[in-house]
């Protein structure tokens, strides 16, 4: 549909800049409404469950577990859907009562791998991990996420919210059979909610971040010559401590806010123009990126899939947190969180990866 409309702007003379506007609003329109069938299926799943009578053992169950990390059973449910999508997994912290625990779960869900993340980790492994075990690589930087989000909400129990004690103490509901009319009404009413708030994050953000790539001082260009590539040359040097110290790398970090799976499809595009058929292929894991070489080795790699598991997920996530956080200050408190956290680890993988190999 996207495709049509640009072709139907272009057949009636528009300039390249107009439908490349119009191309991006839709970006940012279907960015939106592609979150909407996962957030629908989330809440109506998440209402039958809470209806049901389920949820309430689950978290009874998770307590004992997540009480030695500073956080109470329920965040075992947003954290593990997290390995999914970011936003639906942050849209379900809304179930913890205690506001220190939803707070802590929204820092710490993003560092979960969700599916945008993966075609990342397949590009690099696919790329300077082919003589290596792929497999696990890949899982590695996984249990990284789980390891450093246990890490981080120990810190943060015991340093930003010290003050704040949680119980948990809840009466086990009868399992019952919830009406489909409730379940309905609850799914509509949060879905709708997601859409106005968080839409707005992502449609803004979207058309932002084209307008970078496609022009610079003179007027429209290729992305190489750019505004955002201007602020990836300005902004390389915070990263070269990380061993990736190139323009292009510092752009794909930017891209990425958009959707995490943009940092292959600019990676296709900044080394060696690749085609959208190699792009595809490649973020299957089913072909290389060759010229990444000139860049990265597999030390610098994994510092580089380490940031973008770690650093502030996409806008649409970012949205979601707005939503559920209520507050800007909050969610640049845990935006914040995260780019720190995310820049010490990475920083860590390549002194110590360095050292050692």
């Amino acid at each position: 549909l996207a495709g049509a409309v640009v072709g139907a702007v272009e057949g009636m003379g528009a300039s390249e800049w107009a439908s490349g506007l119009v191309s991006s609003c839709l970006d940012g329109i279907g960015g939106v409404a592609g979150f909407l069938p996962l957030v629908l299926v989330l809440f109506l799943l998440l209402s039958f469950l809470e209806d049901s009578g389920y949820m309430a053992r689950v978290a009874f169950v998770m307590d004992r577990i997540f009480r030695h990390f500073g956080l109470s059973g329920r965040s075992f449910i947003p954290m593990l859907m997290g390995f999914g999508c970011s936003v639906p997994a942050l849209m379900a912290s809304r179930t913890l009562e205690s506001d220190k625990d939803r707070k802590i779960t929204m820092m710490i869900t993003p560092f979960m791998s969700c599916g945008a993340k993966l075609p990342i980790y397949a590009m690099f492994a696919a790329t300077l991990f082919a003589e290596e075990n792929q497999t696990a690589v890949v899982f590695s930087v996984y249990m990284l996420g789980i390891v450093v989000a246990v890490i981080s909400a120990l810190l943060l129990n015991k340093l930003a919210f010290k003050s704040d004690a949680s119980n948990f103490i809840m009466e086990l509901p009868q399992y019952r059979v919830p009406t489909l009319k409730s379940v309905l009404i609850h799914a509509w009413e949060k879905v709708k909610g997601f859409a106005v708030k968080a839409g707005t994050v992502i449609f803004a953000s979207t058309v932002l971040i084209w307008f970078l790539s496609s022009f610079n001082f003179g007027g429209m260009c290729e992305m190489e010559d750019s505004l955002l590539a201007f602020v990836g040359n300005g902004i390389k040097w915070i990263f070269a401590p990380l061993g990736w110290g190139d323009w292009r790398a510092s752009v794909g970090v930017v891209t990425g806010w958009i959707a995490k799976e943009n940092i292959v499809a600019t990676f296709g595009q900044l080394f060696g123009g690749a085609s959208d058929e190699l792009v595809e292929a490649v973020m299957a894991g089913e072909e290389a990126l060759p010229a990444i070489g000139e860049v990265f080795n597999k030390v610098s790699a994994y510092s580089y899939m380490a940031f973008n598991l770690l650093c502030m997920p996409c806008f649409a996530a970012v949205g979601a947190i707005r939503r559920e956080m209520g507050s800007w200050k909050w969610t640049l408190r845990a935006i914040g969180f995260q780019m720190v956290v995310a820049y010490l680890v990475a920083l860590l993988i390549h002194v110590l990866g360095s050292l050692i190999f």
